[in-house]
């Protein structure tokens, strides 16, 4: 029982086009519990399928800060059905990256998100077509403006796509931002990775941005070629499975304590 949970639960979000992949080669694991719960643990939420514990693949408990998280990480192992699905899992998949990655070395992800912030993408601004700079203010000028008002970090907007310099104050107010508990550090992770703006992700964190205005905002571009040039089957479902993904980082950043 023990490899279930060791092997199959990856521990970063998995690409939904990659999931199928793997589905197509591995056997997958059919569904051996009855029921999922959660119990306390040394202070903590533990996740339990029919009473005993599921540990993350660095065999580590999987738990949770606070009883409601947890309980909507049960919620997905409760939702598989004959098999289980990890890429229908992105809640324990965030867990697990948090508990095993993130909680041990939690700098080397805050100064990955820092990185961002040198280059974010809502500084980036086209010139040309009207509708597409329009696209751009609607969505990028707000997060731009919290980030002068809330953060106290005056960026600077260019035209195109050639390197432009920050301000080193505007990169210091900015990066204090960024969280140092662990759950909170890794939810701001997976969203600055998905959306390509650590902005956007402090945004987020902060109550700014909901989940769906965030990911409008980081797609701004795309959807304005979409808008032109239409798109595919295979690029919507990448999209969608990345969508989850983000919402499930929302939900951490929701029911933490």
């Amino acid at each position: 029982m023990r490899e279930i949970f060791e092997d199959n639960i990856p521990i970063e979000p998995l690409d939904p086009t990659e999931t199928a992949k793997r589905g197509l080669n591995a056997p997958r694991r059919a569904r051996f519990y009855t029921s999922a719960g959660v119990a306390e643990v040394d202070g903590h939420f533990a996740v339990q399928l029919d009473g005993k514990s599921v540990r993350t693949p660095a065999k580590r408990l999987l738990t949770a800060p606070s009883r409601e998280l947890a309980q909507a990480i049960a919620a997905e192992w409760d939702a598989q059905v004959d098999h289980i699905e990890p890429g229908k899992m992105p809640l324990t998949r965030l867990a697990n990256s948090t508990i095993d990655g993130v909680a041990q070395t939690p700098q080397p992800v805050a100064d990955e998100i820092a990185k961002y912030l040198g280059s974010d993408l809502v500084f980036y601004r086209a010139g040309s077509p009207d509708g597409l700079v329009v696209r751009q203010a609607k969505h990028w000028d707000p997060i731009v403006a919290f980030a002068r008002d809330t953060l106290g970090a005056r960026f600077v907007l260019t035209e195109g796509v050639i390197y432009i310099a920050q301000p080193e104050p505007a990169l210091t107010a900015a990066r204090a931002a960024i969280p140092s508990e662990p759950w909170r550090l890794g939810a701001l992770s997976l969203i600055t990775t998905l959306t390509g703006s650590a902005l956007i992700a402090l945004a987020m964190a902060q109550g700014v941005l909901s989940d769906e205005a965030a990911w409008m905002a980081a797609h701004v571009d795309e959807d304005w070629n979409i808008s032109q040039w239409g798109t595919d089957d295979q690029a919507t479902a990448r999209r969608a499975g990345r969508f989850l993904d983000l919402q499930a980082a929302a939900t951490v950043l929701r029911l933490l304590p």
